[in-house]
């Protein structure tokens, strides 16, 4: 997969994921960044390093994000069955993020 396409998928999975399991992992992570709770809204400025980059941002160097867990829809390679693999992703706050020039 190429990466224009993995980070577009990946954006559109921040943005459209229906979970909020990870929303108590988030808040709790920046706020102890010292993000104030009013400036962290998942799905509108936290999202994985791919999303970003769709989003044309890049994480800034030295930056530390959040650890969460997503479920990625796959195929079964045996019988080709759709199904969901968890995965731990790290998510970042925009703030920790800067303008692709």
């Amino acid at each position: 997969m190429d990466k224009q396409l993995q980070q577009t998928e990946s954006l559109n999975r921040a943005k459209n994921g229906d979970s909020l399991l990870n929303y108590p992992s988030i808040m709790t992570g920046f706020m102890s960044k010292g993000i104030n709770a009013n400036d962290i809204i998942p799905r509108v400025n936290v999202f994985t390093y791919n999303a970003w980059k769709a989003l044309g941002r890049q994480v800034s160097k030295g930056e530390h994000g959040v650890k969460v867990v997503t479920w990625i829809d796959a195929h079964d390679k045996v019988t080709g069955n759709p199904t969901k693999l968890c995965r731990s992703s790290t998510v970042f706050h925009i703030s920790q993020t800067e303008l692709i020039q």
